[in-house]
């Protein structure tokens, strides 16, 4: 069974920084590509980085490119969202993703404000 569990999220004020974890077990989570999606208030869910399954390749929307980094670490079946000078805009719900498997996780709440 698939199971992805993310954690890390909270408030913080504009211009500061989250890291997002995302533990994932009940697949050979090194043989996939991982995502990381989120849903604000009122809009739809969107995609918000993918990273390949050796870790080689990252894509980003380009909402956040050049302050998000998505990593992973395959030792430890974890997939990484490292948020830096985060915007108000960026306030939303975190999902973790696993496409092969269409799995969501619960996802975690990032609210960015004064």
């Amino acid at each position: 069974q698939v199971q992805l569990v993310e954690s890390g999220g909270g408030l913080v004020q504009p211009g500061g920084s989250l890291r997002l974890s995302c533990a994932a077990s009940g697949f050979a989570f090194s043989s996939y590509a991982m995502n990381w999606h989120r849903q604000a208030p009122g809009k739809e869910r969107e995609w918000v980085a993918r990273i390949s399954d050796t870790g080689g390749t990252a894509t980003y929307t380009d909402s956040v490119k050049g302050r998000f980094t998505i990593s992973r670490d395959n030792s430890k079946n974890t997939v990484y969202l490292q948020m830096n000078s985060l915007k108000p805009e960026d306030t939303a719900v975190y999902y973790c993703y696993a496409p092969r498997w269409d799995s969501w996780g619960q996802g975690t709440q990032v609210t960015v404000s004064p």
